[in-house]
């Protein structure tokens, strides 16, 4: 054993050291007074004792001598160090044992505690518990503390996961096997266990008292652990119930360990790192709590504790069951749920869900497994629970006495409050004989090592009666202030734009909750009361929907279907849907499929949908009898698919976004007939990145047979030859109405812009194609060149970005600009033009006749040559509105050009685009010109040019006066920062003039014409 390791001692320890040096001879003696002058034996930076007074003294001198230079641990550890040295085995092994006997009876006593904890936890009688202490469990704790192989370890360490997955279960398991020798020996001297709840109730106190709480009757041995914090571990369990003192990230450093302050604020520097930098933390949290200890902690190692695995889970079901015919088959229709399924990694659930499964089945041998949802699990578990019980309450005093612990549950869920002090029971005039029957049946426990304190079983039970707390009658709030309806609509309104699992779980039960057969069922064997009122008010609440914009507010569409469907009232959740216009939906599994199907097949009104399938829908699917244990084939999932593809027919559908679905072919077939329904008004439809690209084949299907789609947008799917033709010619056929085609990264071949360049010259519909990011190159621009020549072609916006063309390109684009009347639109950006493709396009674009109104050349390669040229041919073209040069070094001489044009009385530009083109503050003065007495320009974008200070001042003395006409400046915002309070007083003024520090391209506002 290493001498330096970390010890204490007990009291009489003086008397016994004496003894030692007693023993000792008198060469013995001489060479231990030698060694008190060797620097290696003794601590660090450590005064020498002088030998002068050492050199005589006998043994019990010795002992008073070095009492004065040494501390009574530091006294042990250099004698220890010194017998080492002299090779004194057996007095070794004595001062060893000496000092490790406060050490051990702290094992003892922490090992005591543990187990106590863990005998009052009240697990239910048929619960089936899976794990035993065995050696590969040794190897997964040491995991925990051990991620890194090799190299340095994580000194801080957070167990993070959903309320009873066995966080704290790991906790006191290291902490047990620490206590017991197994485990982390050589690592840690001392372990800790801080349980959150506990402390929250505790006065001001020190750190140094904390840690002595569970020290056997001496005082803990604080200066060792000071000395070696390196081999210290604190588990702090439970950091979801600490309330973080406010202003916390300003607080100043603490590292006092005897200042009194409140245990909270203890913990906080203890997080921090502020009290005992160098040792370990294992900190147990739920999951929603895990963003807030990354502010706090150095350096954290997050380990998601998902509890049971799905082996696990199988083998309870088995087990509970004692038939694995029938467990396996329970298992498949609880797997189609996927979130009970993965609420079952908590073995409190998965007794809940098995518990109220046998009861069922034993109760009702005609139980139908496919009707149930989690919220009729949950609600006849706790029915046939109190089917039985014996409370002594009269009938008149349930209603209240439920109303009372819901109200607990909810203002819990509120404020993060999962442990109620005996107070806060009788404030809520909870009756002893529901609390006892409550304990009885498993519904609430005992919280161990908080007297009178009691929490709910599992938190998923304090979230239903959080829940069933809205459907009560009543209208009083559960902590006072707001009323209930109004505490129901922020509810509502925050699980719905939130992904925090227990609200979530929380809306979903309380929707649950409206069935009527459950409604019933809890009445009549609860003895509760439902409100009348409950399913009016939120249908006023729903009224909201039409109002809000879900891409400005966080909406999850999912979790509200979901939601809506646990409810199983089809009347009431059409009249919910009424007032939803569009929806964004991923499915990407069972229950996906089973609630968007019968949400959206009775959403009337719905005009805009996003629907993301992240798999093939398959034919059929296995499904059984629970009765008969009989399996069968049936084809649920395709009458769900046939349930969303009904909404296409709703008469207000005008947008449908596919975009990154995979699909099979049959599936991609039943929505294309939807979609080519009579009855289908859809106009848009857009299919992003489908998988695989073969079935877009289908889409003939709709283009031959609906005149009212009039835009398609196919990009980033890698069509080939094959595919392209087939859609290439049915756009041809005369029953094909398309106007909007976007081919944006499909990866064009040349047989592919062929059969496109035909399509141009064979229908006058077509008036807008996008072509971008596919490498076009000459030949393939040549061929599209050609038919826009053509007196057919009525082609009024094409989009040619990033397409690899060069200076060659321009001569055949700009043949055509000379012949083409309809094009009005152009967006050559991020292409190779340079000054001798710019300066080829004007020629086309000097000409009066020249028809085009927008031109993006942004990103094209060219300097203040071709901006000239460009400034040259907008002098004789007047048609021009919208030109967008930036990412171009045009630099000041350019724009200098630019404004003389700009400065003209027949100029027709309003939008100047000149972002990122090496402008200078040179450039303001002739900027300032253009915008006091230009009459058309309403848009300039001078992002990402270092204008400066004085260059915006000349600017501003432009903008504030009555004649200028600009409404949207792009501006970086340090120089926006400097006449931003001056705008703000020009615009209660009543002006339009907005800066803008960011040109979003996606904003439709932004995005200038596509």
């Amino acid at each position: 054993m290493n001498s330096s390791t970390n010890i204490s001692v007990d009291d009489g320890s003086y008397e016994k050291l004496l003894s030692y040096l007693m023993g000792l001879d008198q060469y013995q003696l001489e060479e231990f007074k030698l060694c008190l002058q060797c620097p290696q034996l003794l601590p660090e930076n450590f005064q020498k004792i002088p030998w002068a007074n050492l050199k005589a003294v006998n043994p019990t001198n010795l002992l008073c001598l070095l009492n004065e230079y040494f501390p009574e641990r530091q006294l042990w550890e250099v004698t220890l160090r010194i017998f080492e040295k002299m090779n004194l085995t057996s007095l070794c092994e004595e001062v060893r044992a000496k000092m490790n006997v406060p050490r051990r009876i702290y094992r003892e006593k922490m090992k005591a505690k543990i187990l106590v904890m863990w005998d009052h936890i009240p697990w239910p009688e048929d619960h089936i518990y899976l794990r035993n202490v065995t050696e590969q469990e040794h190897e997964e704790l040491k995991s925990l503390l051990y991620p890194n192989r090799i190299g340095a370890q994580p000194q801080t360490i957070v167990l993070e996961g959903r309320a009873g997955v066995g966080k704290t279960t790991l906790a006191m398991k290291v902490m047990l096997h620490w206590a017991e020798g197994f485990l982390f020996q050589h690592r840690f001297s001392y372990v800790f266990y801080i349980s959150c709840h506990k402390v929250e109730e505790m006065e001001d106190i020190t750190f140094a008292d904390l840690l002595s709480q569970d020290w056997p009757e001496s005082q803990a041995p604080i200066e060792e652990f000071m000395c070696h914090p390196e081999r210290l571990l604190f588990i702090i369990d439970g950091f979801e119930e600490i309330t973080l003192p406010s202003k916390w990230d300003n607080s100043p450093p603490y590292t006092d360990w005897y200042q009194k302050l409140p245990v909270a604020r203890i913990l906080l520097h203890l997080l921090k790192k502020e009290l005992v930098p160098t040792a370990t933390l294992l900190i147990t949290t739920r999951d929603y709590r895990g963003g807030d200890l990354k502010k706090l902690l150095l350096n954290p190692w997050f380990v998601l504790i998902s509890g049971f695995t799905e082996g696990d889970r199988e083998e309870y079901f088995i087990r509970y069951f004692g038939d694995q015919n029938k467990a396996k088959k329970i298992l498949h229709w609880i797997r189609r749920n996927e979130t009970l399924f993965h609420s079952c990694s908590a073995p409190l659930v998965c007794w809940t869900v098995c518990s109220c499964l046998r009861r069922q089945i034993g109760r009702n041998p005609h139980f139908q497994l496919s009707t149930q949802t989690t919220t009729s699990l949950y609600a006849y578990f706790f029915s046939s629970l109190f089917t039985t019980a014996e409370v002594s309450l009269s009938d008149q005093n349930w209603p209240e006495q439920w109303r009372a612990l819901c109200s607990l549950a909810a203002e819990g869920m509120w404020f993060s409050n999962f442990t109620f002090a005996k107070e806060v029971i009788e404030h809520r005039r909870l009756e002893v004989p529901l609390i006892d029957s409550l304990f009885r049946l498993n519904i609430l426990q005992k919280v161990s090592g908080c007297e009178d304190c009691i929490t709910f079983t599992h938190q998923s039970f304090q979230v239903f009666f959080g829940a069933m707390f809205y459907v009560l009658g009543g209208t009083e709030g559960s902590f006072g202030g707001p009323t209930k309806h109004q505490e129901m609509r922020v509810l509502l309104n925050d699980a719905l734009a939130d992904t925090n699992f227990y609200w979530n779980q929380m809306a979903l039960f309380f929707f649950g909750l409206l069935k009527r057969d459950i409604t019933r069922e809890l009445e009549d064997t609860l003895h509760c009361k439902m409100s009348p009122r409950i399913m009016d008010e939120l249908l006023e609440w729903a009224e909201e929907l039409d109002k809000f914009d879900p891409v400005s507010i966080r909406f999850e569409f999912l979790q509200f279907f979901q939601c809506l469907y646990e409810t199983q009232e089809e009347n009431f959740v059409r009249q919910i849907l009424n007032h939803l216009l569009e929806a964004d939906l991923n499915i990407f599994g069972h229950l996906q499929l089973r609630v968007s199907s019968f949400c959206l097949k009775l959403c009337q009104r719905l005009s805009k949908l996003r629907l993301s399938v992240s798999g093939p829908i398959s034919h059929t699917e296995l499904t059984f009898d629970l009765e008969t244990l009989e399996t069968r084939l049936v084809d649920s999932k395709i009458r769900q698919w046939q349930g969303i593809c009904s909404v296409f027919c709703n008469g207000n559908m005008r947008e449908l976004d596919l975009s990154n679905s995979e699909l099979n072919a049959s599936s991609m077939k039943k929505l294309c007939y939807e979609l080519r329904n009579p009855r289908c008004k859809l106009q848009k439809l857009t299919c992003k990145s489908i998988t695989p690209v073969r079935i877009l084949k289908e889409l003939v299907l709709v283009l031959y047979g609906n005149d009212k789609l009039t835009h398609l947008n196919l990009s980033s799917n890698n069509l080939g030859v094959t595919v392209s033709l087939m859609i290439f010619r049915t756009l041809r056929h005369s029953a094909c109405n398309l106007k909007y085609l976007c081919l944006e990264k499909c990866n064009l071949s040349a047989a592919s812009c062929q059969n496109l360049a035909l399509l141009l010259t064979s229908t006058q519909r077509l008036t807008r194609l996008c072509l971008g990011f596919n490498q076009l190159q000459e030949d393939c621009v040549t061929l599209l060149c050609s038919s826009l020549t053509h007196p057919e072609c009525e082609l009024e916006r094409l989009v040619l970005w990033f397409c690899q063309l060069g200076a060659p390109s321009c001569r055949h684009l700009s043949d055509a600009l000379l012949q083409n009347k309809s094009l009005t639109h152009l967006n050559l950006r991020k292409n190779n033009l340079g000054d001798e493709g710019v300066k080829v396009l004007c020629e086309a674009l000097s000409r009066p006749d020249c028809n085009l109104q927008n031109l993006d050349l942004s990103d094209c390669s060219f300097t203040t040559e071709g901006c000239g040229e460009l400034a040259n041919a907008l002098k004789h073209n007047h048609n021009v509105q919208i030109l967008d040069i930036g990412k171009n070094d045009v630099q000041d001489d350019g724009v200098k050009r630019l404004c003389e044009v700009l400065k003209h009385s027949n100029c027709a530009l309003n939008t100047v685009g000149l972002e990122k083109c090496n402008l200078t503050p040179a450039c303001c003065q002739p900027l300032s010109s253009v915008l006091r007495s230009c009459k058309s320009l309403v848009n300039l974008n001078l992002l990402g040019n270092d204008l400066g200070p004085d260059g915006v001042n000349m600017l501003w003395k432009s903008l504030r006066k009555s004649t200028c006409k600009l409404r949207k400046l792009g501006l970086e915002k340090h120089l926006y920062d400097i006449v931003k309070g001056e705008l703000e007083e020009l615009q209660e003024k009543g002006s339009f003039l907005r800066i803008k520090c960011k040109w979003d391209f996606n904003d439709p506002e932004d995005k200038w014409w596509w």
